[in-house]
């Protein structure tokens, strides 16, 4: 294997050889720079001498990868979706031989536009466009939701079994595998979780992961241009969707995530209002949305845990913008059980 750094964590000799070969990808020796603040999957832009520019996924640094940084299943979501409305980057190539690299990577379109993903993003936006923005992330939501699995290839993409006890096992074996300490609380709040589940009426493509910072967007107009970052997408019940991005929308003098203060912006709707507009879209029986919501929240904790431990454990993991801390997991699971309590779960 040729140069890596912690930098740019590929091989720069032979990257290169594999780029030339994919059409509309890159041409030659590329410069390489880090993309978005990511915690699990790497993002990197690469560039060729002529100022061409493509997109690279990779998995974490580390010996903590699961199954949730298969970038080559990632890829293979993106691509089986280029058929449908939903918009996505244009798959390159998806490179999983190990006499390239260690690890998967895939080689994707640079989309237009930009993800809101600072306050500093968002006061480039009219409040006018900020809700556009929010309208058309609800619209894709609600178009993932609809695409047929069986036309696209993607039924056999994960378990059809009802969705929410499969996150719970999932979820608490991550915590198991990537959690820095024990905590009561959230083995109390697992507990409550299991004992809550809905029933499931309907199984779909869900992302896993939306919110502001998972779509690329035109600012001029609020355009959604792609949904990224498709690692935690599988088959599973719509709702799942609404209450992960709820999880994630910050809430004015509420709870309010290091890297999601976006969402606070004039003309952003609350997460609530959010969630209305999705159930007004797609008619769906709001009746289990409070149990998704209380699940995203104590998901984004256990996701949090593991990004502490990866970045302990190789802090070239971190983004650019830093990285969750014990203090931010245990907050989370705290909010968690307050809104479990405020909404007399189990």
């Amino acid at each position: 294997m040729g140069h890596r750094s912690d930098q740019t964590p590929f091989d720069l000799e032979a990257l290169p050889t594999w780029l030339d070969s994919l059409p509309g990808a890159t041409r030659g020796e590329v410069t390489l720079h880090r993309l978005g603040a990511g915690q699990s999957n790497l993002t990197y832009c690469a560039t060729d001498g002529v100022g061409h520019s493509i997109v690279l996924r990779r998995p974490p640094r580390g010996s903590l990868a699961s199954s949730a940084h298969d970038v080559a299943r990632e890829g293979r979501i993106m691509s089986a979706l280029s058929s449908t409305n939903v918009p996505v980057p244009g798959i390159l190539g998806i490179h999983e031989t190990p006499n390239f690299t260690d690890v998967p990577v895939v080689a994707m379109e640079m989309v237009a536009g930009e993800a809101v993903t600072s306050p500093a993003v968002a006061e480039r936006i009219t409040p006018d466009v900020r809700r556009v923005i929010a309208e058309n992330l609800i619209e894709v939501m609600a178009r993932i939701h609809e695409v047929n699995l069986d036309e696209v290839g993607l039924s056999v993409l994960s378990s059809h079994d009802p969705y929410a006890p499969r996150q719970l096992r999932r979820w608490s074996t991550q915590w198991e595998r990537t959690k820095t300490r024990e905590s009561s609380a959230l083995d109390a709040l697992t507990e409550r979780l299991w004992d809550a589940i809905p029933e499931q009426d309907t199984t779909a493509l869900v992302h896993g992961d939306l919110h502001l910072g998972n779509v690329m967007c035109n600012l001029d107009t609020g355009e959604v241009t792609a949904v990224v970052d498709w690692e935690l997408a599988t088959l599973g019940a719509p709702l799942a969707d609404v209450g992960s991005l709820r999880a994630y929308w910050p809430e004015r003098g509420g709870l309010v995530l290091p890297g999601f203060e976006a969402g606070c912006a004039d003309g952003f709707p609350t997460g609530e209002e959010l969630a209305q507009m999705y159930l007004q879209r797609t008619g769906r029986d709001p009746q289990a949305l409070d149990f998704w919501y209380v699940l995203g929240l104590w998901k984004v904790a256990i996701i949090a845990e593991g990004v502490v431990r990866r970045v302990q454990e190789m802090p070239s993991n971190a983004a650019p913008t830093g990285a969750p801390t014990v203090a931010m997991v245990d907050q989370l699971v705290d909010y968690a059980t307050a809104t479990a309590d405020a909404i007399n779960l189990a």
